[in-house]
C-alpha cells in the first residue's frame, strides 16, 4: 500500500510540476512508465496527412473536424487481438475526457466489414466511441502505420507530438499522466492568451 500511495503521491507532484512548466517533450518523457514507457515523444510536432475517414453509414469525415481537440488516433482492426483488447479502455477514456478538448478516434483500417464492427462494438460494450474506417488503409499508409495496433497522439493543431506502437491501457494511470499534462498544457495556453 505505501508503494502505490508513493507512486500516486509522485505522478500528482509531476502533473503539478508539468502544469506549471509547460508540458515540453523533456518533462513528459519523464512522465512515462508502464505501459508508457514505449510511447515515442517528438521532439518538436510532426504534420499529419489529411484523412478521409467513413463512418459506420459509409458518410465522409475528415480529420480536421476534429481540430481544435487533442486527439488519440488508434489504428486497429477486428480480426487484432490486441487491438481488441485496448479498445474498452479507449472507450472508457473517451467517456471521463471527451468533449470540447479532446476526442478519441478509433480508426478500423483495411478489410473490417461493418457488422463485424458493429458486432465487436455490442459485445465490448463500446458506447463513446465513434465508429471511424480506413477500408482502403490510405490513411494508414500515410501515417507510416504497417502493423497493428497503432495510437498517435495529435495536438489542437493536427500535428502528431508522440506515438505508440503496440497496445496499452490508455485509461490507465500512466497514460492519464500523460494525457492530463497535455490537456493542462492547453488549458495554461488558453489562460495566457486572455
Amino acid at each position: 500500500m505505501r508503494c502505490a500511495a508513493t507512486v500516486c503521491a509522485a505522478m500528482i507532484y509531476t502533473a503539478l510540476a508539468l502544469a506549471a512548466n509547460a508540458a515540453s517533450p523533456e518533462v513528459l518523457r519523464d512522465l512515462r512508465s508502464g505501459d508508457m514507457r514505449a510511447l515515442v515523444i517528438h521532439d518538436t510536432p510532426r504534420d499529419v496527412p489529411a484523412a478521409e475517414l467513413l463512418d459506420g453509414d459509409d458518410a465522409v469525415h475528415r480529420l480536421e473536424d476534429w481540430r481544435g481537440r487533442w486527439l488519440v488516433v488508434n489504428f486497429w482492426a477486428t480480426w487484432c487481438p490486441p487491438c481488441r483488447a485496448e479498445m474498452p479502455g479507449l472507450d472508457r477514456l473517451e467517456a471521463a475526457l471527451g468533449g470540447p478538448g479532446f476526442a478519441v478516434l478509433p480508426v478500423a483500417t483495411g478489410r473490417n466489414p461493418m457488422p463485424a464492427v458493429r458486432r465487436f462494438y455490442q459485445e465490448a460494450g463500446l458506447a463513446h466511441l465513434p465508429i471511424l474506417r480506413d477500408p482502403r488503409q490510405g490513411f494508414a499508409a500515410a501515417m507510416g502505420v504497417f502493423g497493428l495496433p497503432v495510437t498517435v497522439i495529435l495536438d489542437p493543431d493536427g500535428r502528431e507530438v508522440a506515438r505508440l506502437t503496440g497496445d496499452a491501457h490508455w485509461d490507465g494511470p500512466e497514460a492519464r499522466a500523460i494525457l492530463d499534462a497535455l490537456l493542462a498544457q492547453e488549458d495554461t495556453d488558453n489562460l495566457n492568451e486572455r
